[in-house]
Order: structure tokens, then C-alpha cells, then sequence
């Protein structure tokens, strides 16, 4: 089994809250460090926060990858996707994840707690955590918009 992955900051939603809490759980079976910026309780809370914390740390390189989740996901892949150097891939099924380890590199996942349930997000994340960079003729295009972005 390949992974590059050792370490994961990840954050969610109160939508997501109870996800964030099962992937952490699934993630240090596998080893992996993860470093859970919130929230801390399925109290209402709103997601730019949240998703900000991660994509910064990911856009510093202080991370090398993060997990977000909120109700759909598309909220916290929006503000992720703002950061310079974030490839932020919402992958609500396995083959998004693949595909988006494999051609695009990504380096944030993010589910819809809404979306997936339990049995398909531990599928997803397994999915992208294994999946290596295929490189090649993708790094021309990451190049093209890694450094995109408004934050940094």
C-alpha cells in the first residue's frame, strides 16, 4: 500500500462535525498525525473560519495536506481554493479522489458530511491517501495554477 501522507491538518463544519470525528479516528489507525483545528462540538459554527485554518497552513507549507468537510463541501472547497498554492479537490465519490491524487496532485480533500456517509468517506479517504501523483505531463498544468490565488 503507498502513501506519501504522514501528516493531515483537518477541520469541518458543525454539519461535518461528526465526520471530521470518524475520518480522525480512521486516519491514526493508519498512522497518519492529524492536527484538528475544529470545530470542537456540533455547535453552529461558519465554515470560512474553519476551512481558512487549513488552506493557510497548506498554503504556508507548514502541512502538506488537509481534510475539510462541511454539509456539501462546495463552501469549504471555495474557501480553500482562494490560497495560493492549495489544490483543493471536493470528492464526493471514489474516482474524483483518485483522479484528483493522480492528475491534479491535490493536497486538500474535501467531503460533504451531508453527502457521504461513514462507509463511503473511509472509502474516498483510503482512495486519495493511497493514490500517488502520476507527475508527467500533469505537472505542466499544476504549474500553470499553483501559485494562483488571492491569500496567501
Amino acid at each position: 500500500m503507498h502513501t506519501e501522507i504522514k501528516q493531515v491538518i483537518i477541520a469541518s463544519d458543525h454539519a461535518a462535525f461528526e465526520l471530521k470525528e470518524f475520518i480522525k479516528t480512521l486516519l491514526t489507525e493508519r498512522g497518519i498525525q492529524v492536527e484538528d483545528m475544529g470545530p470542537f462540538s456540533n455547535q453552529a459554527v461558519d465554515y470560512p473560519a474553519f476551512g481558512a485554518k487549513v488552506a493557510q497552513a497548506i498554503s504556508t507549507g507548514a502541512y502538506s495536506y488537509g481534510i475539510l468537510m462541511c454539509g456539501t463541501g462546495l463552501g469549504m472547497s471555495m474557501v480553500a481554493n482562494k490560497y495560493r498554492h492549495v489544490r483543493a479537490a471536493l470528492c464526493n465519490d471514489l474516482f474524483s479522489a483518485i483522479m484528483s491524487r493522480r492528475h491534479n496532485n491535490s493536497n486538500i480533500l474535501v467531503m460533504g458530511g451531508r453527502i457521504v456517509g461513514k462507509g463511503l468517506a473511509m472509502e474516498i479517504v483510503n482512495a486519495w491517501i493511497d493514490t500517488p501523483y502520476a507527475g508527467g505531463r500533469h505537472q505542466t498544468r499544476i504549474d500553470q495554477f499553483d501559485g494562483m490565488g488571492t491569500c496567501s
